[in-house]
């Protein structure tokens, strides 16, 4: 859903996001990008991993590349003092800032007894104590903000115990991050700040998910991060005072969009319902 420089809807906005050097982030901000958003990028990926593609230079490429601004931001979002100098720098570049996109996330699905102490941690320092410094030191620049929006990657609150009991470590840390933008959509509706929680309903292909969850089969029964992103920006560019405190799926944003087909997004194979999304009955 490319839109043509004459109707970009995020010109002279500007978008800070945790993460983004791979994957749905970086899908969020090449689509911020074509919007004609100025994206910040904070991310601790400064040289390139073996394992993984990107760094946050190169994401800061990319965008650019597809007609934004970007500014790329070595940092940890767990770390205070790194936060606030990503935030400072994004204001000192861009002279604000409107969006605040809690995107960056660690993965680990074992069970109780299975799980490291120290990826228990890892997951509730940066989905929880990550989103939370991000979003509260992006506040005061959000309050002076053009429709201002916190959009956090995190899922519906689904109570299931199927999803309760899988991975009891994992849901606390992503439901956690859904608590907290709820909240804030109750605690900042005055100030016309909208919170919205997006996640995709079905696997994304991504290298996540091709490392952690099932391989190359899985990404065949996988959609592309495009459908996450497209459907962010038809979050972000809706009316902050109206479209606020909602736990969104991917689909149900693009198809209140009008957009009916989503094959352009991929999956080879029959798809695969995300985490915490249940199957139709």
């Amino acid at each position: 859903m490319t839109q043509n420089s004459a109707s970009q809807r995020l010109t002279g906005r500007t978008l800070m996001m945790s993460g983004g050097s791979r994957g749905i982030g970086l899908a969020i901000g090449l689509a911020a990008a074509r919007e004609g958003a100025n994206v910040v990028l904070l991310a601790k990926t400064d040289v390139p991993d073996p394992r993984l593609p990107g760094t946050v230079h190169s994401a800061a490429a990319e965008i650019e590349a597809a007609g934004g601004q970007a500014l790329a931001v070595v940092g940890d979002v767990r770390d205070e003092a790194s936060v606030d100098n990503a935030v400072a720098r994004a204001v000192e570049r861009f002279g604000g800032i409107d969006i605040c996109v809690n995107n960056a996330s660690a993965l680990a699905l074992d069970s109780t007894a299975d799980l490291p102490v120290k990826r228990f941690d890892l997951m509730t320092q940066i989905q929880l104590r990550g989103t939370y410094l991000l979003t509260r030191a992006c506040l005061p620049h959000l309050q002076q903000g053009t429709n201002p929006h916190i959009l956090s990657l995190s899922p519906p609150l689904n109570m299931s115990p199927e999803w309760l009991g899988k991975h009891p470590a994992y849901t606390l840390a992503k439901y956690g991050m859904s608590l907290l933008t709820l909240g804030w959509a109750a605690e900042y509706a005055a100030d016309g700040i909208a919170a919205n929680c997006l996640w995709p309903e079905t696997l994304i292909a991504t290298a996540a998910v091709q490392n952690l969850l099932g391989g190359d089969g899985a990404m065949d029964r996988a959609r592309s991060p495009e459908i996450v992103a497209d459907a962010a920006i038809e979050v972000l560019t809706g009316p902050s005072r109206e479209y606020t405190g909602q736990a969104l799926l991917d689909v149900e944003v693009l198809r209140a969009a009008g957009v009916t087909d989503l094959s352009a997004y991929g999956g080879t194979g029959e798809l695969e319902y995300d985490i915490f999304v249940d199957a139709p009955s």
